[in-house]
């Protein structure tokens, strides 16, 4: 029988009281309401993925017979999911008036109403059903059908409470607020156990959760012109598959990571969602390239003797995924990157800060449409709880020496290595907290062996892993992981070996016991013991305390994500915030010791100064403004907004020169007018883009030009407007359509209006009019327009504003996410000047 016949069995009846017979069900009498309203209203008190799934047919299928419908929901106690929200914007967009009830005295919020108005007597079903899949089939509901005919005063009552409720005391759910809810989005325990009853029949590979509200922010991005994004989502969201999903409808697309157990493990997530096996791999000596879906390590495919033609066209896949993205700062990810030139590039990462303090932003052009931190991910039940314990380390790490950001692994060792105290301390603390399987992180192989060797003399089962394993008490990694699963281990010390790529839900503890210098490592290892498991409440965190830099910081950066997305600063003397479930615990002795440690920290220009040399070492070489801002840690950046004097971005020359780093072509460029103008762009305001495509139009790719024509102008302020959603900072454009709709006139009108009258205006007499009311530089600068110095620091300042720029759109969390635009706008050719 088909489901249209079996539906014209069922009688339609006015008492509903659900249960297992379908003709009580209240979703099976909504299908032919569905099929015959003229306009349908829906108000619920809240809507779940399980109910909206349901009526994904009926709704496209009225929708497309052009039925109006309104759905007001509301977002009392967190039930509504916005997921569900998501997945009705996805498949509609604008076609559904979807609002939340809004009052200003916080007053309950439980109508459950279906109102469907037709030509011949509307109806409406009032009862006790929300939109989830329980409430609409088996659940125990009970609802009343009426109709306008019989009760015209009744039905038009309801109408219009609906109505004025809807119009008077509703907002929009548009992207922003949507966004804002997520944001703040907490599972609450009713919705856990509603969740339990809603189980429906769904087909396995498909998107679930956070996954559709990620795929729903992908698709909004790309229809606003962005060809690039980065998905930041903490452990537990589903990443490949996400992309999986995403990439579904791209005929050609690569995967590119760096371990083969990901590339496999991705293989099969593709094939699931594809239902194809038209796929093949590229790493060591296995070099697939025929096929539609290629998984590649970044190791083989990034070598230049495989980015050519003789193996791939530069535009031969459509669609390229990224994984573990915080490392596509690397030489061969860059390679990749910069050969390929896809329809869409997404990057993924639980962790989009770099261990070094690169920036992997600008990469993806600063777009970042969907965000799911780790203090999300816990309190929306994707994570489980940490109970994190700071516990005092007497180790004392003053003496040791630090390089490139860590200390030395010999110094470390020396102090570690046959230290009876603190490895008492930390087996103390081990069976205090009655852990079956754990994850100890420790410095090196020695160390690893030696913490193993000593759980096992104490009757505790342990391993070593790190690369190349050949110690007495080392396993390789997946054999150690099956006897960790099994029982026959309970602890696994390993080096640098389960920082990413590997999934192990039993989990229950996690033990710091070296400096952590790095907040993306400290997340990455606290991720390790955030998944789900059945049985599994919590995961416990012990952290080993000592007088090393950083000491029991990072931790706190969990809370400060929750005051960030408020768009408020953190008040150090308040109360710390963690995530449902989680509470933090450091004894007195580590608390001294942080406070003490604070006491003695640098002071600003100090530590700027300490970073730029940081950097300097990095890159070999003194970094330009660009490479500066890419490479700074955030802390570092935040203090040179905090203290502007001291930023060596407002002068870079300036800054320099205080720490005799110009040559002599620099220090000659330094005494010059030529400096001025420089320093001026740098300081320049930017409350919006404008001032860059008319800066971009100064430069040809090899010289500057003294004067650019209406049509120098007007290609760049296209070209750059034109990509990855600039045109969002246009006035008066509503999107991306509208945009490209808009003609060279209207464009020249604001060029001329805007940029280029504010610059001649600002610009100190650097920038003047010309007689046909464009603009030029001014004569006292033609000098230095063909100074290979002058040029580079010029590239260098409008290459490093634009960045800065975008960087603080983005972080700009209430306000949409605003991309830097294509490489070959944003960075400016190189002119063959070097330092």
């Amino acid at each position: 029988m088909t489901k249209a016949v079996f539906l014209d069995h069922i009688a339609q009846t006015n008492t509903l009281t659900g249960n297992k017979q379908k003709s009580q069900q209240l979703y099976y009498q909504l299908k032919k309401s569905f099929a015959q309203a003229e306009r349908i209203d829906i108000i619920v008190s809240f809507l779940m993925t399980s109910g909206v799934r349901l009526l994904l047919s009926d709704i496209k299928n009225a929708i497309e017979r052009n039925v109006q419908i309104r759905i007001l929901t509301g977002k009392y106690l967190n039930i509504t999911q916005p997921d569900a929200i998501a997945l009705l914007k996805k498949e509609f967009g604008e076609k559904i008036d979807l609002r939340f009830y809004l009052s200003d005295d916080q007053q309950s919020f439980h109508p459950k109403a279906y109102i469907f108005h037709k030509k011949h007597g509307s109806e409406i079903f009032v009862g006790s059903s929300n939109i989830s899949y329980s409430a609409l089939t088996s659940g125990i509901e009970w609802n009343y059908r009426f109709n306008s005919n019989q009760h015209k005063a009744d039905f038009d009552f309801f109408f219009h409470t609906f109505e004025d409720l809807f119009l008077n005391h509703s907002i929009i759910i548009d992207d922003a607020e949507l966004n804002s809810y997520a944001k703040n989005y907490k599972k609450s325990e009713i919705l856990k156990k509603i969740e339990e009853k809603n189980e429906c029949v769904i087909p396995m590979y498909a998107p679930r959760g956070a996954q559709i509200e990620a795929l729903y922010a992908l698709q909004k991005t790309r229809a606003d012109g962005a060809s690039k994004a980065l998905i930041f989502a903490a452990t537990g969201i589903g990443k490949t598959y996400l992309a999986a999903f995403d990439s579904k409808d791209y005929q050609k697309v690569l995967f590119v990571a760096h371990q083969e157990e990901i590339l496999k493990q991705a293989a099969q997530s593709f094939k699931n969602v594809r239902n194809s096996d038209d796929f093949g791999f590229f790493y060591a000596k296995t070099h697939d390239t025929k096929k539609s879906v290629i998984f590649a390590s970044v190791q083989t495919l990034g070598k230049s003797e495989y980015l050519n033609a003789d193996f791939f066209a530069n535009d031969y896949f459509d669609y390229i995924v990224i994984d573990e993205f915080h490392h596509a700062v690397n030489k061969q990810y860059r390679s990749i990157i910069n050969y390929f030139k896809p329809k869409f590039l997404l990057g993924l990462t639980a962790t989009p800060d770099r261990a070094d303090g690169r920036n992997i932003y600008e990469i993806c052009d600063y777009n970042v449409p969907f965000e799911l931190s780790l203090f999300q991910g816990i309190n929306r039940g994707l994570l489980v709880p940490f109970h994190y314990y700071g516990i005092f380390d007497e180790t004392d790490y003053s003496a040791m020496k630090f390089f490139k950001g860590e200390y030395l692994e010999e110094d470390l060792n020396k102090a570690y290595i046959g230290n009876q105290n603190r490895s008492n301390l930390i087996f103390k603390h081990y069976k205090k907290y009655n852990s079956q399987k754990a994850l100890g992180f420790c410095c090196s192989r020695f160390h690893a062996e030696y913490m193993a060797e000593f759980f096992c003399k104490k009757g505790i089962p342990a391993a070593a892993v790190y690369s190349n394993a050949d110690g007495e008490y080392s396993e390789n990694r997946e054999k150690a992981i099956e006897n960790l699963k099994n029982g026959h281990l309970r602890i696994i010390f390993s080096v640098n070996m389960f920082n990413e790529g590997v999934d192990i839900p039993e989990v229950d503890m996690v033990l710091f016991l070296r400096p952590t210098q790095s907040e993306t490592v400290f997340l990455q290892q606290l991720g390790r013991g955030l998944r789900l498991f059945d049985g599994k409440n919590f995961l416990t965190v012990l952290d080993f305390i000592g007088n090393y830099k950083n000491a029991g910081t990072f931790i706190k950066k969990i809370r400060e994500e929750k005051a960030i997305s408020e768009g408020r600063s953190i008040n150090e003397d308040e109360n710390f915030i963690y995530p449902d479930g989680c509470f933090v615990d450091f004894d007195l002795e580590s608390i001294d010791l942080i406070a003490q440690l604070k006491r003695k920290s640098l002071k600003t220009q100090e530590i700027i100064r300490n970073e730029f040399f940081r950097i300097k070492a990095l890159l070999s070489k003194i970094p330009t403004r660009t490479e500066l801002f890419a490479n700074m840690t955030d802390e570092v950046f935040e203090l040179c907004l905090k203290y502007p004097r001291e930023s060596p971005f407002k002068n870079y020359l300036a800054f320099l020169k205080k720490l005799d780093l110009l040559n002599s072509a620099e220090n000659e460029l330094f005494d010059s007018i030529a400096a001025d103008f420089l320093n001026e762009l740098e300081k320049t305001n930017m409350t919006k883009s404008y001032k860059m495509p008319v800066l971009l139009a100064f430069f040809n790719g090899r010289h500057i030009l003294q004067t650019v024509s209406d049509s120098d102008l007007l290609s760049a302020w296209k070209n750059f407007f034109s990509k990855n959603e600039n045109w969002k900072d246009l006035p008066s454009v509503k999107n991306f359509s509208e945009f490209k709709l808009l003609s060279d006139k209207e464009h020249l009108s604001n060029i001329k209006k805007n940029p280029v009258n504010f610059l001649i205006k600002s610009g100190k007499g650097f920038f003047i009019p010309t007689a046909r009311n464009s603009i030029a530089l001014a004569q006292k600068l033609s000098p230095f327009l063909e100074n290979p110095e002058f040029i580079a620091h010029f590239q260098d300042i409008i290459n490093f504003r634009t960045q800065d720029y975008y960087m603080r759109r983005y972080r700009e969390k209430d306000e949409p996410t605003y991309p830097l635009p294509e490489p070959e706008l944003l960075m400016v050719a190189d002119s063959g000047a070097e330092k």
